[in-house]
């Protein structure tokens, strides 16, 4: 299955490999990876196509794989038919229980054999085990298995969802009984305690590799959701049980409704799905009469295709088909745990009635409405942001650490006295990250081609080619100082391939410095990319690419090892770097048309209003006292600055001459944005602050501190475009500018040509009174 994976994902798949062989030279068992990857990021995909890396990376290691899902509930079984479809045979994915009754005494070479530790893990009162796979008998059982198994071959445990008991004994249980050369522990939340990301090693409790992947990077490639509203447009919910679920189903019917129009507008297919998760006391079989009756009178019913209901029994793959994009489904009851079991990324509303027990909405208790249906973001916001409906009279959301809080469950609406101010708003959708991406390959290998005189893809023509610009390209050379440098006995070798697997595992370890260099050679040769965390892999693939298509070196044992040697060898580096600063040199004419293209397709102009209403999160905002705010209550972000604080509190002071202001936010198409330019590219600003005055004035402000770092740089691009855009709206009750407070007066600038140099001097002769 072809997968054309996201930058963060090739960034995560890189360190997991990487990472992994660092371990794998450990002396173990038992060294642990934990990966940490938001819900809905794809984390199966880039755990899938590590081991699709590893295998390949290392394909003189005999390696297996057990992939082991903790609690209860059939996650295995959907784990399961998710490889099968993403591997496409190879390497083979197989059951426990349909594989190990007795008929096989080992795991293969590359074989993922997948499981689910609760249901093979019970034992009765004298500690017999329970399942028949773990029993001793005339047959061999599981355990037997996995000892042979590692008599040939190491295993690597990959725990899905580990933080479903991973500190508990169960969970050290189940790391005993494998006893993996390395455990891969996979969850959004896991319960170890983060470290930086990257690579650690704790003497004390063993090897630890952590490799986290940012939620915002996840956010910002389209794959999950901006928002998760709760009850938007529903004022308050009835005290009568009746009245609530009826509110409730309204509410998400129409909202259904309204998602259905705007996919069509955009050109999709996609109908969304609203899920109704029913508690699983008996109440519920008296709730899913409800619902049918509601429903019923919509004309949505399980005879006309439009309803279906899911029990806690039913296997994942029997239902696979309601996750298509266009399956005809709307309205899905299930009568369990919601966030277990099953994908389907057109869902887009969750309902949760009342139950007997508390409920805290979390990231992973709405995981399922989580994703993006086709893995990108929508012009129409609305598409944006997943709804929750429930008929809870107490709302409680958990604080996220990790996951961004984007669960909004505090609304304010706007006053009534608000009217319209007619402004024109820019917005586009974040296109470029500083970063090299995967279009830097074809740059690479021009460049390479070029300076070493390689003309075709004749591997013999090219090293020639290659050796007579002075490259060294003599791989057994190379080999024989990997050796060297590893301390291996190898006086009588004279192939790397002889080596012994123990040796070629003290390769790997010995190997971690000369990556470290590698990436430190690529980091420094990077000119104005100044993402380096997302720069690297790409142009690390570049290299790889062009070695593999121009030298052939998919056939080197230790390929990528030598491919890391010869590039930084003493007598090739001056040659390899002056193609890496060309590439780079050139590369940033492609990636400029490359940017200027994407943001062709994403921008847009769009009327601007104040929102009627807005929600919030009461983690990252705070209820604020204040005089004439545009919305009823004021919530505010909890990390504004200094300048901003002080502002709010002039504005307030001033109140009598505010009929209302406003807190802009940022990166989302429903707040004011203005187009700007700096050094060549696009970008969008979204200033702090609009106020209404008593006098019928319009103010637009940005708030800087009066030790300003950006005045020569960004601020003075913002502060030229606010000007502008003040000009060409027209609008002869609009002004504004970058304020800064100088002593207790505030003062703006409302000058064309922003000049900061001039402050840097003392001379505030353009700066003047801001007068409300």
């Amino acid at each position: 299955m072809s997968i054309n994976l996201k930058q963060y994902q090739e960034n995560a798949v890189t360190q997991l490999i990487e990472t992994t062989i660092k371990l794998l030279g450990y002396d173990g068992p038992g060294e642990v990876c934990v990966f940490q990857s938001p819900t809905g990021s794809g984390k199966t995909v880039m755990v899938a196509k590590f081991i699709e890396g590893l295998i390949k990376e290392l394909p003189d290691e005999d390696l297996c794989f057990v992939w082991m899902t903790l609690g209860k509930g059939d996650l295995h079984l959907q784990s399961k038919h998710s490889l099968s479809k993403i591997f496409g045979g190879a390497p083979r994915v197989t059951l426990v229980e349909e594989e190990f009754a007795g008929g096989r005494e080992r795991i293969v070479q590359n074989e993922v054999v997948v499981a689910n530790w609760e249901k093979i893990r019970n034992k009765d009162r004298s500690g017999e085990w329970k399942n028949l796979l773990m029993k001793d008998g005339e047959k061999l059982n599981f355990r037997d298995v996995l000892e042979k198994t590692k008599e040939q071959r190491k295993i690597i445990l990959i725990i899905d969802e580990s933080h479903v008991n991973a500190d508990t004994a169960r969970a050290n249980e189940l790391r005993d009984l494998i006893g993996a050369d390395v455990v891969i522990e996979m969850s959004a939340t896991p319960r170890r305690p983060q470290q930086e990301l990257g690579f650690a090693r704790d003497l004390a409790t063993g090897g630890a590799g952590y490799i986290i992947v940012d939620p915002k990077e996840v956010i910002e490639e389209g794959m999950i959701k901006k928002e998760l509203i709760i009850n938007e447009n529903i004022e308050k919910i009835a005290s009568d049980e009746t009245d609530s679920q009826q509110v409730v189903l309204e509410a998400a019917y129409k909202k259904r409704l309204e998602l259905k129009k705007a996919f069509e507008e955009e050109g999709s297919t996609i109908n969304p799905l609203v899920l109704i998760q029913i508690p699983t006391a008996e109440a519920g079989e008296a709730k899913i009469e409800a619902v049918k009756k509601f429903l019923s009178e919509k004309g949505v019913t399980e005879k006309n295709g439009k309803f279906a209901i899911w029990l806690a029994e039913q296997k994942s793959e029997t239902i696979d088909w309601i996750a298509e994009p266009d399956n005809e489904i709307e309205f899905l009851i299930f009568k369990q745990a919601i966030d277990t079991g099953w994908d389907c990324p057109r869902a887009h509303i969750l309902v949760k009635f009342r139950e007997t027990t508390s409920v805290v909405f979390e990231i992973q208790t709405v995981g399922r409405i989580l994703r993006m249906p086709e893995q990108k973001h929508y012009a129409n916001e609305s598409l944006n942001k997943g709804y929750i409906y429930t008929n809870l009279r107490s709302i409680e959301v958990k604080k996220e650490e990790y996951n961004p809080n984007i669960i909004k469950h505090l609304k304010a609406n706007r006053i009534e006295s608000y009217e319209p101010i007619k402004l024109k708003s820019y917005y586009k959708s974040r296109v470029d990250y500083g970063d090299v991406t995967s279009s830097f390959a074809k740059v690479f290998a021009d460049a390479a081609n070029q300076e070493l005189g390689i003309k075709g893809t004749k591997i013999t023509e090219n090293k020639k080619a290659a050796e007579a610009r002075g490259i060294e390209l003599d791989i057994k050379k190379y080999q024989q100082e990997l050796i060297a440098d590893t301390a291996i006995d190898a006086k009588d070798l004279d192939d790397l391939s002889t080596v012994s697997a123990e040796a070629l595992a003290k390769l790997s370890v010995a190997a971690d410095e000369l990556q470290v260099f590698f990436e430190q050679f690529i980091k420094s040769n990077l000119g104005s990319f100044r993402n380096v965390k997302r720069s690297i892999p790409s142009v690390k693939s570049a290299i790889y690419q062009w070695f593999r298509k121009y030298l052939g070196s998919e056939e080197w044992p230790e390929e990528i090892l030598l491919i890391q040697r010869i590039f930084l060898h003493a007598k090739n580096q001056i040659l390899f770097k002056r193609i890496l600063e060309r590439a780079i040199e050139q590369y940033r004419t492609v990636k400029e048309d490359e940017v200027r293209e994407k943001i062709e397709e994403s921008e847009q102009w769009t009327n601007f209003e104040l929102p009627t209403e807005l929600f919030y999160n009461e983690h990252a905002d705070e209820i604020v006292k204040a005089k004439n705010y545009a919305y009823e209550p004021c919530y505010l972000n909890r990390d504004r600055s200094k300048p901003e604080k002080e502002f709010e509190e002039f504005l307030n002071s001033n109140s009598e001459a505010v009929s209302w202001w406003w807190k802009n936010g940022e990166n989302k198409i429903e707040y004011l944005g203005i187009k700007y330019k700096y050094e060549g590219q696009i970008f969008t600003f979204y200033p702090d602050y609009l106020v209404q005055l008593r006098d019928g004035r319009i103010g637009i402000f940005e708030t800087k501190d009066a030790a300003d770092r950006d005045g020569k740089t960004y601020t003075k691009a913002k502060a030229e475009a606010l000007q502008k855009y003040i000009t060409d709206s027209k609008i002869k009750k609009l002004f504004g500018g970058i304020v800064i407070k100088k002593g207790s007066d505030w003062l703006i600038n409302q000058e064309k040509n922003y000049d900061w140099g001039k402050v840097e001097r003392g001379d505030w002769g353009e700066w003047t009174n801001l007068d409300l």
